[in-house]
């Protein structure tokens, strides 16, 4: 058992299935107290049953409040685990950018407005943040979602630099392919970058807790982001060439 998250109140967005329903069976298996929230109030009420946490349906960036309440007036642990995961290119609709946008990361903004007044004042509290390894990569095919994506890990690496020293905890969960309905509906371009690597939601859960144990901003469940990061990095112009050859393959194959 992890004694940080034991009898906490825990909330985990979009976990009326994969990655954020994996997160609250984890979570109430650790112990914790969990709201379950998703759009989808059926989905949300199942998991919630099922792991003995307390449903809370409605818009990930408006249900901070009636989680708070919910859970007896303190939320320890936030996971912002609702994404969309938008494809397209530049030409996408504006209103496809402004959509992701405000799920990916302003709901995330959204949340720590109303999270950390209490947390600095008591000088403790979570922030988990489902980015992707998109956010510090990026995918072939969805300009909208790796954008966004950037910018959550951006936020949440702000957020831990700025508040660390006042007790707030940030984690980054940056994954790549994960047996989701996400995966499912990221098409051919899912098959071609993700799905061959593809692991089960239960696996980031893991990889969460034991970064938790660790005290570990940066979450990886596939370890080898970390060497793809690093060439990101140091050697750009060799990274986007063999990015483009991915993309290329991509386009050959469609």
């Amino acid at each position: 058992m992890v004694e940080a998250v034991q009898d906490a109140g825990v909330v985990v967005t979009g976990a009326g299935g994969g990655i954020g329903a994996a997160l609250a069976r984890r979570f109430a298996a650790e112990g914790a107290r969990v709201v379950v929230n998703d759009l989808d109030a059926v989905r949300a009420k199942a998991v919630a049953d099922e792991i003995g946490g307390i449903a809370v349906p409605g818009d990930a960036s408006a249900i901070v409040a009636e989680a708070r309440d919910a859970l007896g007036g303190t939320v320890d642990v936030y996971c912002a685990n609702a994404g969309l995961a938008s494809g397209g290119t530049e030409a996408a609709d504006d209103k496809v950018w402004a959509l992701a946008w405000d799920v990916n990361v302003m709901a995330h903004v959204r949340a720590a407005q109303e999270l950390l007044p209490g947390w600095l004042e008591r000088g403790s509290g979570r922030f988990v943040s489902t980015v992707s390894a998109a956010g510090l990569l990026t995918m072939i095919g969805a300009a909208p979602y790796s954008v966004t994506k950037h910018g959550a890990y951006a936020f949440a690496e702000w957020l831990s630099l700025t508040y660390r020293h006042r007790g707030v905890k940030v984690h980054a969960i940056c994954p790549q392919g994960v047996r989701t309905d996400m995966l499912t509906a990221s098409g051919s371009a899912g098959d071609l970058v993700l799905a061959p690597t593809a692991i089960e939601p239960e696996d980031v859960a893991d990889a969460l807790f034991k970064g938790i144990e660790e005290d570990r901003f940066l979450i990886l469940p596939h370890p080898e982001v970390a060497e793809y990061y690093q060439a990101r990095a140091t050697t750009p112009d060799r990274w986007l060439t063999n990015m483009n050859r991915l993309q290329q393959k991509w386009e050959a194959a469609r």
